[in-house]
């Protein structure tokens, strides 16, 4: 299972993982998924650590890499 992957099958499931882990409050990840807060470079890492992923999973969640030709 592909980073990405693994990050919208957590949250799909309801697993507030992220604020458990990470510390930050429920209500903040809200905000950033709605768009009203930034998430910014620190808390990108701190998730991505909370879901063992890379910090970019989280600011750059519909990346592709393309396959190279």
């Amino acid at each position: 299972m592909t980073s990405g992957k693994r990050v919208k099958e957590i949250l799909k499931n309801g697993e507030f993982v992220p604020a458990k882990l990470s510390g930050i409050p429920q209500s903040t990840i809200s905000g950033m998924e709605s768009g009203r807060i930034n998430i910014g470079v620190e808390r990108a890492k701190v998730l991505a650590k909370a879901l063992r992923v890379h910090p970019a999973v989280i600011v750059f969640p519909g990346w592709e890499v393309g396959h190279a030709s």
